[in-house]
């Protein structure tokens, strides 16, 4: 029995995320950069943490290889935020809460 207990544990710590989740979960009252945040980047669900998102962290969680070139422009827009809906420019953060959604699209202005 121990060893399958060791099995099912291990495979949690696998993940990585699985601890700092729930952590932050339990930990209603404090330390911000270990709380996590579901938003939704081109209707896929993504855990953060911290408070806010850059635009580089945006793409990168949109693209697991993001387009480039210098002809490529890539717009990151954002709705059920904090505050109104807009867009999120290069070098840019933006405060995040859960099931903030992220558009992410990659043009080429050839």
């Amino acid at each position: 029995m121990d060893k399958d207990d060791k099995q099912d544990h291990g495979g949690d710590d696998d993940h990585g995320q699985g601890q700092g989740q729930g952590h932050g979960q339990g930990d209603d009252h404090g330390g911000g950069h270990d709380k996590t945040t579901t938003i939704f980047v081109n209707t896929r669900e993504k855990t953060v943490e911290g408070k806010e998102v850059s635009y580089d962290q945006i793409v990168r969680l949109a693209f697991a290889t993001p387009p480039s070139g210098e002809n490529i422009e890539i717009t990151v827009a954002y709705r059920n935020g904090p505050g109104p809906d807009g867009t999120l420019l290069p070098g840019t953060t933006k405060k995040v809460k859960d099931g903030m959604i992220f558009d992410v699209t990659a043009t080429d202005k050839s």
